[in-house]
This record gives C-alpha cells, structure tokens and sequence, in this order.
C-alpha cells in the first residue's frame, strides 16, 4: 500500500465522467477535482461544478502491483501522461491538498442566503456572521453584526466556515 502513488490520466473530449465512472467500475481509485464557476444561464447567476483540470482526472495505483493494461481500453481514457513512455507520478502531497481544497468548495457551495457562518481568519476571526451572497469565485458577501449594526464585508471564501 505504501507504493500506491497518484498517475494522470488524459480522457477524451468531453469525456471525462464517463472516464472516471468507467474507471471506477473496474475497481481504480481515482479523483475528479472539481470547482465551482459562476455562470448566467437563464439569465440568472447559478454556481456550476466543472473539471478543475479539464480533460484530466487523477488514478491511485501500484506500479508494480496494479494492472495497468486496462486503463488503455478504457471507454472516455485517452492515455496515461508519460515520459519516455513510463507514466509519472504525481506529488501525493499535491493531491491530498487538492482534495482537501474541494471539499471544502462543496460544503462552501452548499451555503444559503440568510445562513450562519463562522469567520476563520483575519481581524474578525472566532465571530459569527450571516451569509449573504458570492461575490465570484474567491470570495463571498456577509453581514456583521458590528456596534449593533450590520456591516456588508466581502471576504475570501476560505476564511469562512459553516457555524455548527
């Protein structure tokens, strides 16, 4: 288990679920991180998960191990990323922070107007606010309660939290 390293996988246009839903079927480990875009559709601004990389997910083999045959033929796989014709490994520190920066994207994305939040860092850390809005991708709108008063702040997304 210790031998396990993270390999990228090309997949084909537009293909990258089928990809990843394929390769998950056949028992692979692997990992889509994704990130939430703002987008007009309907004329309304709704927040759309899409590929962080496009075209690229993550697989958790074994080099010796693991059969790697398979991965190939795999519907939606174009190749493993390889130089010299031997796949590379990818920093598992890297996808470990990857991972832990989506998470916390999806439990971000699922914030409601009106919902209480927790500010984590900068000079109003450890004080509760209300959510208010995105404003982009990186950062968010809140209300605090400020000399008894509510003050509209726009801070990074990732000094906030969900109050528990």
């Amino acid at each position: 288990m210790a031998d396990r390293e993270w390999y990228l996988v090309q997949c084909k246009v537009g293909e990258t679920q089928r990809a990843l839903e394929n390769l998950e079927n056949q028992s692979y480990e692997c990992f889509l991180p994704m990130i939430g875009v703002e987008k007009i559709r309907n004329r309304k601004r709704r927040l759309v998960q899409e590929p962080l990389f496009p075209g690229y997910l993550f697989i958790h083999m074994d080099q010796w191990e693991d059969n790697w045959q398979p991965i190939r033929s795999t519907r939606g796989v174009t190749k493993l990323v390889a130089f010299g014709g031997y796949p590379v490994a990818v920093d598992n520190g890297l996808v470990e922070l990857l991972k832990q920066r989506c998470a916390q994207q999806e439990m971000l994305a699922a914030l409601n107007e009106g919902e209480k939040i927790l500010i984590k860092e900068g000079p109003f850390a450890g004080l509760e606010a209300i959510f208010e809005s995105y404003d982009g991708n990186e950062r968010v709108i809140i209300l605090l309660n400020f000399l008894n008063k509510q003050q509209k702040l726009t801070i990074p997304i990732g000094s906030v939290s969900k109050a528990q």
